[in-house]
C-alpha cells in the first residue's frame, strides 16, 4: 500500500516569482494576507508544528519527512515543472536527490500546464506557456528525470517508477507520449514506467485507450446542492458577494461509471483557495479532520480489490496551503488530519510500523 501526498515546492523565492509577484514571493505570501470573507470563514490558516517552512533548509525537509512517516504517508509526490527545457521550483527536489536526504520515498508529478495568473487574481496573464516541441524535447526531459527514476528511494508500482501526468488531455498525442516514454524507460533499463493520468478535474477520460497504467481521480470534495446553485447564480449576477461555498461531503463519492481501468482515489483534506483568488475563490465549508478520515476510509475500501502491488492512495496535498488542502499541522486543528489518516490506515491494517 502506498499513501502518496502531493508536495508543492513553492516555499522558497525564485527569480521568476520575484519578477511576477514581487521580491521574496513564496506561497506564504498569499497565505498570510488572507482574510475571512464571510461569517464563519476561517482565514488565514497558519502553520503550527513545522512553522513557515523554507524548503531550501535541509532540516525542514527532514522534519516534513519524519512527520509524514509517523502518520502513515509512505512518500511525497513532488510537483515537477518542465517547459521545453525550462524548469521552475526545482531546487528543493534537486537537493533531496543530490544529498540522499531525507531518506524518504518520493516520486514526481509533471504539472504540464501553462502558468498563468489565474490563481493570483490575473487569469489572462500568461507567465510561462506549456509547449510540446517533439521527440528531442521528450528525450531531454526524460534524461533530466533519469537520475530520479534510478534513485533507490523512487516509488515503484508494479516494479516500475511511478510518474503522474497532471493534464494528459493537454498532450498533443497522449498515446504517443505513453509509447515514447515507455520506450525511453525500457531502453534505459528501467523496465518501463508506471504512468498515471490525472482524471476528474481536467475532463480527460481516455487513459485506458491511450495506454496509461492507471488514473488518479481528483474531484473537489464537495457537491452543489440546490441551495448552493441558487446562490451561485446570485454570485454570477453580482447580487451576492463571493466566494462560492460548497459543503464538504460526508463521504468520498464513488467513481462515476465512465471512468474505467485501474483507478486510484484522490483525497482532499479541505479546499479553500481564497488566499490566492479572494472573492473569486471556492471554499469547502464544514471540512473537519473527522470527515477527511471518512474520505480516507472510503478510498481504502475502493483500493481493496486492486492487486497488492497496485494499491495507491493519493492525498492532495501535503502542503498546498493557499488552496487550503494540506496535511501539515495548522493552528486550528494541529495534527488532527494526520491523526485521522493514521487512524484509518490502522483500521484497514495498513498503519505505519
Amino acid at each position: 500500500m502506498e499513501v502518496l501526498a502531493l508536495y508543492l515546492p513553492q516555499y522558497h523565492p525564485i527569480v521568476e516569482n520575484d519578477g511576477w509577484w514581487g521580491t521574496g514571493f513564496t506561497e506564504w505570501t498569499n497565505v498570510t494576507r488572507a482574510r475571512p470573507l464571510f461569517r464563519g470563514h476561517v482565514q488565514p490558516h497558519l502553520p503550527a508544528d513545522l512553522g513557515f517552512t523554507d524548503l531550501r533548509v535541509p532540516e525542514t525537509r527532514e522534519a516534513q519527512a519524519d512527520l509524514a512517516r509517523r502518520f502513515g504517508v509512505t512518500g511525497f509526490c513532488y510537483w515537477h515543472y518542465w517547459f521545453a527545457g525550462q524548469r521552475l521550483l526545482e531546487r528543493p527536489f534537486d537537493e533531496v536527490l543530490a544529498s540522499g536526504r531525507p531518506d524518504f520515498p518520493f516520486c514526481l508529478a509533471w504539472a504540464n500546464q501553462t502558468w498563468s495568473g489565474i490563481w493570483h487574481g490575473a487569469p489572462d496573464r500568461i507567465l510561462v506557456e506549456q509547449t510540446y516541441p517533439g521527440p528531442e524535447d521528450d528525450q531531454a526531459h526524460f534524461n533530466s528525470l533519469l537520475p530520479a527514476f534510478s534513485d533507490p528511494r523512487y516509488v515503484r508500482v508494479g516494479g516500475r517508477p511511478l510518474l503522474f501526468v497532471y493534464q494528459p488531455g493537454g498532450l498533443p498525442e497522449p498515446a504517443r507520449f505513453v509509447e515514447t516514454w515507455q520506450k525511453l524507460a525500457a531502453d534505459a533499463g528501467l523496465g518501463g514506467l508506471y504512468l498515471v493520468a490525472s482524471l476528474g478535474e481536467s475532463g480527460y477520460r481516455d487513459q485506458v485507450a491511450d495506454g496509461f497504467d492507471a488514473g488518479v481521480l481528483f474531484r473537489y470534495p464537495f457537491t452543489r446542492t440546490t441551495e448552493v446553485k441558487v446562490r451561485d447564480r446570485l454570485v454570477a449576477r453580482g447580487l451576492v458577494r463571493g466566494p462560492r461555498r460548497y459543503p464538504y461531503l460526508d463521504v468520498l463519492a464513488d467513481p462515476p461509471a465512465e471512468f474505467t481501468g485501474r483507478l486510484f482515489p484522490g483525497i482532499y483534506p479541505n479546499w479553500d483557495n481564497t488566499p490566492r483568488s479572494g472573492r473569486s475563490g471556492v471554499v469547502a465549508t464544514g471540512a473537519t479532520p473527522e470527515l477527511f478520515g471518512a474520505h480516507v476510509r472510503r478510498g481504502l475500501q475502493l483500493l481493496a480489490d486492486h492487486p497488492a502491488d497496485e494499491r495507491v492512495l493519493v492525498v492532495k496535498s501535503w502542503n498546498e496551503w493557499a488552496e487550503g488542502n494540506y496535511l501539515e499541522p495548522d493552528a486550528e486543528y494541529g495534527t488532527a488530519r494526520l491523526e485521522a489518516l493514521r487512524c484509518e490506515l490502522d483500521r484497514a491494517g495498513h498503519g505505519p510500523s
